[in-house]
């Protein structure tokens, strides 16, 4: 699915308003306050109408300072390597120093299996494939990731909140 915007005039002018774009991924009707909505469906609240698993994303490098996703990283498909593909495409479109902030049902809780539509199963373990300090991020060596809040809360919701780095940045420690 293409973006609802149809020049890249209108993307820069609403970069532009927001001084810094605050992306909400996956928003549905309840996008956040001050963010921008992005979801595949056009509804009220959605700015952009683009599907997450469809590369690239109509923004350019550099521009987000926040995004979020609440309940939306179990909807992408894990094949052809698409949490990684998702993953280094938010990297991409972050500001360096930018937060990433996932909201979602823990892996195998009851919450997870409740939905017939949710395929990609994170728990705490998962974000350290992202993270360059961590021994799994060197399983795949996607874009570079620091987590700064991994929790797993009562009831079978788990939270993340992760900054993007620079590859220099991982070059220069070592």
């Amino acid at each position: 699915m293409e973006s609802s915007w149809t020049t890249k005039d209108e993307v820069l002018a609403l970069i532009k308003d927001f001084s810094g774009v605050r992306l909400d991924i996956g928003c549905g009707e309840n996008c956040q306050p001050g963010f921008i909505g992005l979801d595949k469906r056009p509804l009220p609240g959605v700015k952009v109408i683009h599907d997450l698993e469809v590369f690239p994303y109509p923004f350019p490098n550099d521009c987000c300072i926040a995004v979020v996703g609440s309940h939306i990283i179990e909807h992408i498909n894990p094949a052809n390597f698409g949490m990684i593909r998702l993953m280094d495409e938010l990297w991409r479109v972050m500001k360096p120093g930018g937060k990433l902030a996932f909201s979602y049902p823990y892996a195998g809780s009851s919450y997870y299996w409740q939905d017939p539509t949710h395929i990609n199963g994170c728990n705490q373990a998962t974000w350290q494939y992202f993270d360059p300090e961590k021994p799994l991020y060197a399983v795949y060596k996607p874009k570079p990731w620091k987590i700064e809040m991994n929790a797993y809360r009562e009831g079978g919701m788990g939270e993340v909140v992760l900054e993007k780095i620079l590859a220099e940045a991982i070059s220069a420690k070592k």
